[in-house]
């Protein structure tokens, strides 16, 4: 009996071995499974980081690329236009072929219509600043403005200065504009053109040259160039425009019964006078 008891027990005792034994190797299992799953993860994880990774810098390679391709289709392109506004200039100083200026200057032109007279003007911002002689607006209730395209916009008047007859408008849009230049650096005899609305003839550019320049204007001031442009009713306002493409004066008025004797206030006056209406209305400068 005794025997059989310490036999049953020696079974209990293999039983319990056994099962710790299969216990310890599924436990180890799980741990072989758990590591390797583990570390498996890991590098998928990296994989995928790294993936990302060349991923980002593939795009930072392809947008930086669009970006100088893009840089490079804007520097040809400003290339070009700065090319094309040269041959306009040497073409317009050695054969008085003013047809690439023109080009380029008429579409910042404008012609001014109110309920009692018409006259000319041109863009002096982008967007919409328009500078004409302040007669052209005399007695006027009202001003429309045309452009080269012969799109109408009414114009709301900013102000006026009358000793130097200068009139600040605005429309609304975003338009070609004109650059004032140097009128310090004509000298008499250079080529110039006019681009105005003689006699109701819209956007007509007639060629001449500078015949003198600080001229004594009917305000008695010696701001003014004076040139054998052909000037007309309706030119009044337009701008004088050199061969660079650049507005020297704006067309003022002509001595009456005169062949080709007209007068421009030169453009460094104008500029000044435009910044005077613009700080005393609008607390800023334009030109």
């Amino acid at each position: 009996m005794q025997q059989e008891k310490e036999k049953q027990r020696a079974w209990n005792f293999a039983i319990i071995i056994i099962v710790l034994i299969l216990i310890l190797a599924q436990s180890f299992s799980i741990y072989l499974i758990y590591k390797t799953s583990t570390e498996s993860l890991k590098k998928i994880s990296n994989l995928g980081n790294k993936t990302a990774e060349d991923i980002s810098l593939l795009n930072k390679d392809f947008q930086s690329k669009v970006n100088t391709l893009a840089d490079s289709i804007n520097a040809l392109t400003s290339s070009q236009d700065a090319l094309k506004k040269q041959i306009s200039e040497v073409k317009a100083q050695t054969s008085a072929d003013f047809s690439g200026i023109i080009e380029q200057e008429i579409k910042g032109v404008v012609s001014i219509k109110t309920d009692v007279a018409q006259g000319t003007g041109f863009i002096i911002a982008s967007n919409g600043y328009v500078v004409t002689n302040a007669h052209v607006l005399s007695g006027a209730s009202f001003a429309n403005v045309y452009t080269y395209e012969n799109k109408r916009y009414g114009a709301d008047l900013i102000g006026y200065d009358l000793d130097m007859d200068i009139a600040l408008l605005k429309i609304q849009g975003s338009f070609s504009r004109l650059d004032l230049g140097d009128s310090d650096d004509v000298k008499a005899g250079e080529k110039v053109i006019a681009i105005g609305n003689p006699l109701g003839l819209s956007f007509t550019a007639t060629e001449g040259i500078i015949s003198a320049r600080d001229r004594k204007g009917t305000n008695n001031l010696p701001y003014y160039f004076q040139t054998d442009v052909s000037l007309n009713p309706g030119n009044s306002g337009g701008p004088l425009i050199s061969t660079k493409g650049e507005v020297i004066g704006i067309n003022n008025f002509k001595i009456s019964g005169a062949e080709n004797i007209g007068f421009a206030l030169e453009s460094n006056y104008l500029r000044q006078t435009i910044n005077e209406i613009a700080a005393t209305e609008l607390n800023q400068t334009l030109v």
